[in-house]
C-alpha cells in the first residue's frame, strides 16, 4: 500500500512509504530552508505516517546535500512570528511523541531549526564534514527547542556556548559531544542509516513503541512545559525587544546589525 502523500501535490517535501519503512526528504533547494509551507507539510506527513500500523521506523534527511540550514528568517517577524513557532514546535512535538523509531541523516548545512528537528530524533547519523550550529543569537533571536531540551543530550555549559556563541561545529563535533550518534564519512552516510534500520525492523514494532514511551518518559513531563515557556518568552519577550527587529532586518538586507541593547 503507497501512501497517499506521495501522490499529492508536496512542494517542499518527498515522502516514501515502503512498509515498514518511511522516508521523509527536505526538498527546498539550495539549502532546505524550513518555511511555513514545509512546516505544513511535515505535519501533515508525519501525522499519516504515525496513523499507519505498518510503519515503524522513519528516516529525515534533505536534498541535494545538504540537511537544512534553518528555519525561514523572513517568518521572524512580527506579523509572521507567532504562526511560525506555532507550526515548526508542532512538528518538533510530532516528532517526540511519535511512536515510531525516528532517524535523522544528516549531511552539509544542519543549522537553528533544523538543528533542532535532527536533534529531537531517536537516533542521528551526520558526515564528519556537515556543518552543525544554533546561530539565532547573530540575528537578536534564540531557539526554543534547543534551549529546552539540548542540554539534556549534550550538557548545560555545552550549550551555553553553542546557543550564546551561535558558533558552527563539524559533525565530528556533534557526535562527540552527543548531539549525534556518530559521524560517518560521506560516503557512508546511507550505509550506515540502512544498517541500524535493518537492525530495527527485525524487532517488534509494538515493543519499541512502548520502549520509546517509557524511555522518554520523564524528558516528556518537562518538554512540554519548558516549550511552552520559551515560547512565551520568545513572543512577551524577546518579539518586543528593538534587537530583534533590526537582527532580522540586517540579515535580509545582508549587513551587519546595529545593536542597541533594547
Amino acid at each position: 500500500m503507497v501512501c497517499t502523500l506521495v501522490e499529492s501535490k508536496l512542494t517542499r517535501l518527498a515522502v516514501d512509504i515502503k512498509p515498514p519503512e518511511a522516508r521523509m526528504v527536505l526538498r527546498h533547494p539550495p539549502l532546505n530552508v524550513i518555511d511555513i509551507p514545509m512546516m505544513e507539510e511535515l505535519a501533515q506527513a508525519l501525522a499519516e505516517i504515525e496513523s499507519r500500523s505498518d510503519v515503524s521506523v522513519i528516516v529525515l534527511s534533505g536534498a541535494d546535500k545538504h540537511f537544512s540550514a534553518g528555519v525561514d528568517v523572513a517568518a521572524h517577524t512580527p506579523d509572521k512570528v507567532e504562526e511560525m513557532l506555532s507550526k515548526f514546535h508542532a512538528v518538533i512535538r510530532a516528532l517526540v511523541a511519535s511512536k515510531k523509531v525516528t532517524i535523522a541523516a544528516v549531511d552539509g548545512h544542519c543549522l537553528g531549526g533544523g538543528a533542532e528537528l535532527a536533534m529531537v530524533c531517536d537516533v542521528v547519523y551526520t558526515t564528519a564534514s556537515a556543518q552543525w550550529g544554533f546561530p539565532e543569537i547573530k540575528l537578536g533571536c534564540y531557539p526554543p527547542v534547543a534551549c529546552t531540551a539540548l542540554a539534556a543530550l549534550v550538557g548545560q555549559k555545552r550549550v551555553a556556548e553553542l546557543i550564546l556563541t551561535g558558533r558552527t561545529i563539524s559533525g565530528n563535533e556533534a557526535a562527540d559531544m552527543g548531539l549525534a550518534n556518530r559521524a560517518v564519512r560521506d560516503e557512508e552516510l546511507d550505509a550506515t542509516v540502512n544498517r541500524t534500520m535493518q537492525e530495527l525492523l527485525r524487532l517488534s514494532p509494538a515493543a519499541l513503541a512502548v520502549t520509546k514511551k517509557a524511555f522518554y518518559a520523564w524528558d516528556a513531563m518537562h518538554f512540554d512545559k519548558g516549550l511552552a515557556r520559551a515560547e512565551k518568552i520568545y513572543l512577551e519577550e524577546l518579539m518586543k525587544t528593538a534587537d530583534v527587529q533590526e537582527g532580522v532586518r540586517a540579515f535580509v538586507e545582508k549587513r551587519e546589525p546595529k545593536w542597541t541593547g533594547k
